[in-house]
């Protein structure tokens, strides 16, 4: 969210609740409301097609870490503290400045973090290995209903589906809460009343406090 939209935010909340626990007699205080959600809208068109409205009103991503070291003139700019820089490197996973390439606050507040090359991770082609490709698992069955565009979409017919269905031994789809198909032609399925022998408790023992 950026500051636009969180001043329009606040705003509009703030005439809602001045409607709502004020007595105000006519509902016609509810048009602000409207038309400032209205000017919205064309403020947003007005920056998707103009590049120097959207840097007035959205403003610009400006670099705060370059080549591991920090540009205090941003940081004055946007009023941005130290004790920020550090909190929001720490959420990326960094808490060592000396492994920081670039650092980037964005329009929404967020840091984006560019890591030195010798502490990236290693990926599968820095070792020339072969990878599989790996999409999005289509829903076949959701609540109990065969989602049909994605049947087609997967050139799969019903018989298939059924047949799938009888090998584990499911006879009534009704019963199905979530069936997925994964890339590689794996079929998941989670059916209603699943009888868990075991379940992980998260919470604290009571006995404990």
């Amino acid at each position: 969210m950026t500051f636009f939209d969180f001043v329009t935010g606040i705003t509009i909340g703030t005439i809602g609740g001045a409607f709502v626990t004020t007595q105000i007699e006519g509902f016609y205080i509810l048009l602000s409301p409207v038309i400032l959600a209205i000017l919205v809208v064309l403020t947003g068109y007005l920056t998707l097609k103009s590049t120097p409205a959207r840097k007035l009103i959205e403003g610009e991503p400006l670099v705060i870490i370059q080549n591991g070291k920090i540009y205090e003139k941003n940081m004055k700019k946007l009023r941005y503290n130290l004790d920020d820089l550090m909190m929001q490197l720490r959420e990326q996973g960094v808490f060592d400045l000396s492994e920081v390439e670039f650092a980037i606050l964005e329009t929404d507040g967020k840091l984006s973090v560019l890591k030195k090359s010798q502490y990236q991770p290693v990926k599968p082609r820095d070792l020339n290995i072969n990878t599989r490709y790996v999409g999005l698992s289509s829903e076949i069955i959701r609540d109990g209903q065969i989602v049909e565009q994605n049947l087609k979409q997967n050139n799969l017919t019903h018989e298939w589906l059924y047949n799938e269905l009888a090998k584990q031994n499911i006879k009534n789809i009704r019963n199905i809460v979530l069936a997925t198909l994964s890339t590689d032609g794996n079929l998941y399925i989670d059916v209603k009343n699943d009888n868990h022998s075991y379940i992980q408790e998260i919470e604290d023992d009571d006995s404990m406090i």
